[in-house]
């Protein structure tokens, strides 16, 4: 083959030389002739474009005849629309809104309580009693004052309706008996900040106080109560995403600890743009039905900031690129005989990738064959053969 390629190359160079020997390129280029070297290129130009479409029918020829021609063995793969969805992960924390320490409102001992960690409450449960210091006792006697002054109103009333008695005598009784139920409400509400409740259902998670001890009021810690069906996760997210990342986009929760990844979706972007690391907050719910899921678990958010369920999806590694940077792969058409096909560059455009893929946005179309395994050892206007 080098040999027939060589005689060839011979051949043309003295076809070119065997026009007009009476001026040489030598003599032109001596006479600065812009003219006739113009001429004179045109003339090889036209000599070697016939030698190589010559050559290239002796070449097809050969390969058609030859049965022991020796190819560049490759594999194919035909490109295929596919589903495309691009994640950006970032780092996550898992929370819960209803984790609460609960402190007294009211100073005393701590009188009783009522659970034990682990324990499972309803909203509005008593889980621990304050000693009152008293104040049952003191309204016991307010109820007892309280019951005489209305009698006592009623009583005038009914005489100022028959004309009997003044009307100051009515009104003080009336401002007696009314002050006191005043006094009976305010007596109540500090009565019930002696009990401790609880605030929403949950679970005892920890007590903390032990009966007997001094409380002070937004000071000493009680227990803790806690609810892990509602969990959440939060994020802060680079502001370049401002536009990918909005409510209601899929979002994927993994925590490595538990090997398990959970779906949902973004509830809430913040409105504002963190200046030191220039970032906003995400807040995903998170289904926490077996209760595994514990706050402050370590745990990744992968948020789907791009989709197309059309994508052309091709292998990263058969892509290759020239000096200037362009990006091209190898197209590949039949080319007379069975599982040969020659070799096309294209140059392509790309869009995102995943582990091992990358989107082309430009350069193929559905259908089209490439170059898969032997991409880096083929060249273009190459013939190849597929190894099925």
């Amino acid at each position: 083959m080098k040999k027939v390629i060589y005689c060839l190359y011979i051949m043309a160079f003295t076809i070119g030389c065997s026009g007009d020997q009476s001026v040489s390129t030598s003599d032109l280029i001596a006479a600065k002739n812009l003219e006739g070297l113009k001429t004179k290129k045109e003339v090889k130009l036209k000599t070697l474009n016939a030698i190589k479409i010559e050559l290239n029918q002796i070449n097809t020829a050969i390969s058609n005849l030859d049965s022991t021609e020796k190819l560049p063995l490759i594999s194919m793969f035909e490109v295929k629309p596919e589903n495309f969805e691009n994640y950006l992960e970032i780092q996550a924390n898992i929370k819960t809104r209803q984790n609460v320490l609960l402190y007294p409102e009211y100073s005393g001992t701590l009188k009783k309580v009522f659970v034990g960690e682990g324990e499972k409450v309803k909203k509005g449960k008593l889980l621990a009693q304050i000693d009152d210091a008293g104040l049952k006792n003191q309204l016991e006697q307010l109820q007892i004052q309280a019951s005489l002054s209305k009698t006592t109103y009623d009583r005038t009333q009914r005489l100022w309706g028959q004309n009997i008695g003044s009307e100051m005598q009515l009104l003080q009784t009336k401002a007696s008996y009314e002050s006191l139920l005043k006094s009976i409400e305010q007596l109540k509400k500090q009565l019930q900040r002696t009990q401790i409740l609880a605030p929403f259902s949950g679970t005892i998670d920890e007590i903390v106080a032990n009966t007997g001890a001094n409380l002070l009021p937004g000071q000493t810690p009680v227990l803790r109560i806690i609810n892990l069906q509602k969990m959440y996760t939060e994020a802060s997210v680079p502001e370049r995403y401002l536009r990918q990342v909005k409510k209601g986009t899929k979002a994927i929760v993994k925590i490595p600890m538990l090997e398990r990844e959970y779906l949902t979706t973004i509830r809430q972007t913040g409105n504002f743009i963190n200046p030191n690391n220039r970032s906003f907050r995400v807040e995903t719910p998170l289904t926490n039905t077996d209760e595994m899921i514990k706050p402050n678990l370590s745990c990744k958010l992968k948020i789907n900031d791009y989709s197309n369920p059309e994508a052309l999806m091709i292998p990263l590694s058969i892509i290759k690129e020239n000096a200037i940077g362009e990006k091209y792969i190898f197209k590949l058409s039949p080319d007379g005989k069975e599982q040969v096909y020659r070799t096309k560059q294209v140059f392509v455009q790309l869009g995102k990738n995943s582990m091992d893929k990358v989107e082309v946005l430009e350069g193929i179309q559905a259908g089209d064959l490439l170059v898969k395994e032997g991409a880096t050892i083929v060249e273009h206007n190459q013939r190849v053969k597929n190894i099925p």
